[in-house]
């Protein structure tokens, strides 16, 4: 998790080397605990989720306090779960774990939990393209690191095939999930090359 990544000024969030967005999703409400400067650690927000090959990114429509958007790497969400209660809208909930810097100590820093409350309309196009994603992430990190590594960097779930996935992805039309053809803003050429927040990070 990366607290406030980099957006454009549209709301689009500025994409890694190598990142593909699979989707956008609008009109969710995003939960989350541990947020500095939060009341109480807690965030509430609605807005869109972006999921491409590499992470989930939540920008919200408006900012809460200091909270403008929030980055989960595939990589580091788990316990993912779909529910579907009675009487609530149905929502995707789950931990993520924090992206530590390369010179902090992970024990400073401590796992989120998260929801994302789909608020309008279905949800039968993300929830299967979501799972589908971040089981081929893990799959294909399995079988290219060596187990029990224990810092693994984010940025290697670009690797993942998603090409295939996508062309056979279903199609919800209850579901006002924008899927991405082709990928958002073909004439920046900005790029991050690492989670890090460093000057060079904007470098092409």
């Amino acid at each position: 998790m990366a607290l406030n990544p980099q957006l454009f000024p549209h709301g689009m969030p500025v994409p890694f080397v190598n990142e593909l967005f699979v989707l956008a999703r609008d009109g969710v409400e995003f939960n989350v605990d541990k947020i500095p400067g939060a009341h109480g650690g807690n965030v509430k927000a609605k807005g869109t989720i972006y999921l491409s090959n590499i992470r989930m990114v939540f920008v919200a429509s408006k900012p809460v306090g200091n909270f403008f958007a929030f980055d989960m790497p595939l990589l580091y969400v788990h316990g993912e779960k779909f529910n579907q209660p009675i009487f609530q809208c149905n929502n995707i909930s789950g931990l993520v774990e924090p992206v530590v810097p390369e010179n902090e100590h992970r024990a400073l820093y401590s796992t989120h939990s998260f929801k994302i409350l789909f608020k309008e309309g279905g949800c039968g196009t993300f929830v299967p393209l979501f799972f589908n994603l971040i089981s081929s992430v893990r799959q294909y990190n399995q079988q290219t690191n060596m187990p029990a590594e224990p810092r693994v960097d984010p940025l290697q779930a670009s690797q993942t095939p998603v090409d295939e996935m996508m062309r056979h992805a279903y199609v919800d039309p209850n579901d006002p999930t924008r899927i991405f053809l082709q990928q958002p803003t073909p004439d920046s050429q900005l790029r991050r090359r690492t989670y890090q927040s460093r000057p060079a990070e904007n470098s092409i």
